[in-house]
């Protein structure tokens, strides 16, 4: 449990906190809300200990992790399982004490008994935090976010800032502290990520406090919402949608009650003006003045979030085909490094007019290269064509560098805009957080999230027929996503956009993209309609590896009481298993002897393969993720055991999988 009583901090002069009293249960999970600038991140600090206050009390028992925002040091010469490591420092002392109890026991005259007993209390406490499972532990947390065995022996030195940050969140992960304090975790994750990191925190045995701009993790996410404003914490029992129904019903209680306190007040004071100086009156007059001495002021009430609306100008419209690539491929080359392929044979693709599409996949797919081959500004392999009268614009965070620093921000709206109203570019640059002042700030003095919005709004201003938007909702907050969200419910044209906001996914695409393994896929529907046929095993390749039933089995499952018993999945995994090693083994194990339909065959049978040994690492994954299973040293031995049983397995089908592509291709 942890305990704030009055607490108050005053930074630059400016109060943040103050009188701030908020008790937080043990396993409450609760997600921090409250508008820019009302000290979601200090009050975080604060809990986890490294902010001091100017005033008030702080109690909690038990350990405390905190990931910020910022990237954190971490020791250079490390590799990324080595710096995920230290999350098991104590379990490190322990086995240096060991250790040293051992040499200890083999000098003469040494008290053998006392040194048994501690030796005894190490082993049970080693096996309690799961000291032989550390490795496979650390490396299933990395692999859940994102990173691949290749990954792991590289130099932290050579990591991007997005990747420093996912190493520092399963090392905070690892720790397993009675308190989680988690400052936008979801930032630099994809949406795979972010899936696996929901069911990690589900299953988390502590206290989970969290600041997030994804509205879709925190309804998934949190039971309570903790609303900070004007310094002080209001509680709803409830995910944030909930939260902003009954935000609302009590901002219009508080508003009623306190208008209806003013009129009480104004009442008094005319009162007390008109009858002050008559005699017959001075009872009264004392009495209403010291009522309103007496009387406690309610607070002005919480404004209602402003209603900002944009809405682009009609474009002209566009051919009824916009974009088409035929089948292209990608590859990079350089003369210090390999190749790197990120499209191989891909396509082909077309975009029809209206299209509202939503690329997808893991970091580093290749969802960025594909939005600027659909730009135009990246070279492939095959022919890019656009339609008739398209005219494209092209959202990407580096457009930020592009801004010229000695304008302010509306004169740099300006610039893109033709004809507009200065009323209508600061309503758009108040949609993007710009507000009263701040949009003649010289750019020079922005952030670099500011430079971001700034770039997004001049990239809207005059919109296109068709728009590229490259994580547009990076730098904005929940407001702000909901009024880009309704732009571009509201828009005539065509745009592909690239983001890892689920909630901002579903409310606008209608076509879902998913990139990977070289290739590009495709789903006519909303985000929610793609995950809901991925969960069911309804899309066909999705991801390493997904298949459609064929329709002898559709059938025949569509006939069936019920959904599949695990025994008659565990069944046809087996025989899957079983066709597959028997063909390899049958003289097909070398894919230059094989016809193209025996090896149309055999990759087939090698998907189904991986599919099922990849659901059975997921099991293993989160039996490893769960802190009970180390309460039982056996348990946990064979958590650990079927893990690493299940890994190798994957290697090695990945690895024949892989050759029986090169030989299809």
């Amino acid at each position: 449990m942890i305990q704030l009583q009055n607490i108050a901090v005053t930074l630059g002069g400016n109060p943040i906190l103050k009188g701030l009293t908020w008790t937080v249960g043990d396993g409450k999970r609760i997600g921090l809300i409250g508008p820019n600038g009302a000290g979601k991140t200090t009050l975080l600090r604060v809990i986890g200990g490294y902010l001091e206050t100017d005033d008030g009390e702080i109690a909690h028992s038990g350990s405390v992790g905190y990931l910020t925002q910022d990237v954190q040091e971490m020791s250079s010469g490390r590799s990324v399982i080595e710096e995920t490591l230290t999350a098991f420092e104590a379990i490190e002392a322990l086995q240096e004490r060991e250790e040293e109890l051992t040499r200890v026991l083999e000098t003469p005259g040494a008290d053998q008994e006392k040194i048994l007993l501690e030796l005894d209390l190490i082993h049970e406490r080693l096996a309690v935090q799961g000291a032989h499972s550390a490795q496979a532990r650390a490396e299933a947390v990395l692999e859940g976010l994102g990173f691949i065995s290749d990954d792991l022996d590289r130099p932290i030195d050579t990591l991007s800032g997005g990747y420093r940050m996912r190493v520092a969140l399963a090392r905070i992960l690892l720790q397993n502290p009675d308190v989680l304090l988690l400052d936008e975790p979801t930032n630099h994750l994809d949406i795979l990520s972010i899936d696996w990191l929901e069911k990690y925190l589900k299953n988390y045995a502590g206290t989970v406090i969290l600041v997030s701009h994804d509205r879709y993790f925190l309804n998934r996410m949190i039971d309570t919402v903790a609303h900070l404003y004007r310094g002080r914490v209001t509680e709803y029992a409830g995910n944030y949608d909930y939260f902003l129904v009954e935000r609302e019903k009590r901002r219009v209680l508080e508003q009623a009650a306190y208008e209806n306190q003013q009129r009480e007040i104004q009442q008094a004071q005319r009162f007390i003006e008109r009858f002050r100086y008559k005699a017959s009156k001075a009872r009264q007059v004392q009495s209403r003045i010291k009522h309103l001495d007496k009387l406690e002021h309610l607070p002005p009430p919480e404004s209602p979030d402003a209603q900002i609306r944009i809405r682009f100008p009609s474009p002209n419209p566009s051919g009824r085909t916009v974009l088409s690539l035929t089948t292209f491929s990608k590859v990079y080359t350089s003369a210090d490094t390999p190749a790197v392929c990120v499209f191989n044979q891909a396509g082909p693709l077309q975009i029809s007019r209206g299209q509202k599409i939503a690329l997808i996949g893991k970091n580093g797919a290749g969802k960025s290269t594909l939005a600027r081959i659909l730009f135009g500004s990246e070279a492939i392999e095959g022919e890019r064509k656009e339609g008739h009268n398209v005219n494209v614009r092209f959202f990407t965070q580096n457009q930020a560098d592009a801004l010229t620093e000695s304008d302010t921000v509306l004169e740099s709206l300006n610039r893109e805009a033709v004809g507009r109203e200065e009323v209508h570019l600061r309503t758009l640059l108040g949609a993007f957080l710009f507000t009263g002042d701040d949009v003649f700030k010289p750019v020079s003095a922005l952030s670099g999230g500011e430079k971001s919005r700034l770039a997004l709004a001049r990239t809207l201003v005059n919109p296109a027929n068709f728009l590229i938007l490259d994580e547009p909702t990076n730098h904005l907050d929940i407001q702000s996503i909901k009024v880009l969200i309704e732009a571009l419910r509201q828009y005539d044209g065509t745009f592909v956009v690239v983001s890892h906001d689920r909630h901002f996914l579903d409310h606008v695409a209608n076509v879902i993209w998913h990139v990977g393994n070289q290739k590009v896929r495709t789903y006519e529907g909303t985000y929610s309609e793609y995950q809901w046929a991925l969960d069911h095993g309804s899309l066909k390749q999705v991801g390493r590896v997904r298949q459609t039933p064929s329709k002898s089995t559709a059938k025949t499952r569509s006939r069936s009481s019920g959904p599949k018993t695990k025994e008659e999945k565990r069944r046809e995994a087996e025989a899957r298993n079983r066709a597959y090693r028997e063909a390899k083994t049958n003289g097909h194990s070398k894919p230059d002897k094989l016809t193209p339909h025996q090896r149309k065959q055999l990759c087939d049978q090698a998907e189904a393969a991986i599919a099922e040994a990849e659901a059975r690492k997921l099991v293993a994954e989160k039996a490893l993720a769960d802190p009970d299973t180390y309460s039982d040293p056996v348990r946990s031995q064979e958590a650990t055991s079927a893990y690493a049983t299940i890994k190798k397995e994957l290697d090695e089908l990945y690895a024949n999988w892989e050759t029986l592509i090169e030989s299809l291709q």
